[in-house]
């Protein structure tokens, strides 16, 4: 299972193991509501999703998928966690070919008018509505506490400047093993995919880190930004 959390302002997606079932989207909920695991939070992983809430049901009918969640799911936060916590939902259902955008219910009511922060929901929602919150650069494999060997694939999407991805593994020290440049298939502006192996020599089974960044487009020596996945 594939779920979305949070990582700084921007979405974060893990992998999940989970039971093979018929009811996928239901089960990915669940485990979205788990929540990050305690080293992903030692990593910066959080969720926007209030602890205590609970799954009450979903329907998929003709691409809109109906999620119904407890009442607690829209209890504290400001905008900011209010758009974080329903983008999260979202992007764990669209993961499937079956649903194209999301409808939402609290204790079974529909939702027109989501929280105190006034966020109409009279119509269902997609991706689209919240791509503000996808990083410049989103690692999709590795994925986070993967195990590596030589050669391996990174591939994600990344929305930079003249589409340019450098891709670094690091050993447990630190110590950069490779470095690998690549494009994506549209930048500066557009969201484009890329994906590139990546040859390493290791003389031992070890922690490493993968890190994947842009250009320096500021000039000041520094990547205007980058993610790291352990």
């Amino acid at each position: 299972y594939r779920v979305w959390f949070t990582r700084g302002e921007h979405l974060f997606a893990v992998t999940r193991r989970g039971p093979e079932t018929e009811g996928v989207g239901a089960e990915a909920v669940r485990i979205l509501l788990d929540g990050p695991t305690a080293a992903e939070g030692q990593a910066g992983v959080s969720s926007a999703i209030p602890a205590g809430t609970r799954f009450l049901g979903l329907e998929i009918i003709e691409g809109t998928a109906t999620v119904d969640l407890s009442s607690e799911y829209e209890s504290g936060g400001g905008s900011a966690s209010m758009f974080a916590r329903l983008a999260q939902v979202v992007y764990t259902l669209t993961e499937f070919e079956t649903v194209k955008n999301v409808r939402f219910k609290l204790d079974g009511q529909p939702v027109d008018v989501f929280s105190g922060e006034g966020i109409v929901l009279e119509d269902p929602v997609g991706r689209r509505e919240y791509s503000e919150l996808m990083p410049p650069i989103l690692v999709e494999t590795p994925s986070f506490g993967g195990r590596i060997s030589s050669p391996f694939e990174v591939s994600g999407s990344a929305n930079v400047f003249e589409a340019n991805v450098t891709v670094r593994l690091l050993d447990e020290n630190g110590k950069e093993l490779v470095s690998r440049f690549t494009t994506a298939t549209c930048g500066t502006g557009c969201r484009g995919r890329f994906s590139i192996e990546i040859p390493y020599q290791s003389p031992v089974d070890q922690p490493g880190t993968l890190v994947a960044q842009d250009d320096d487009a500021d000039g000041d020596g520094k990547p205007g930004f980058e993610v790291r996945i352990p």
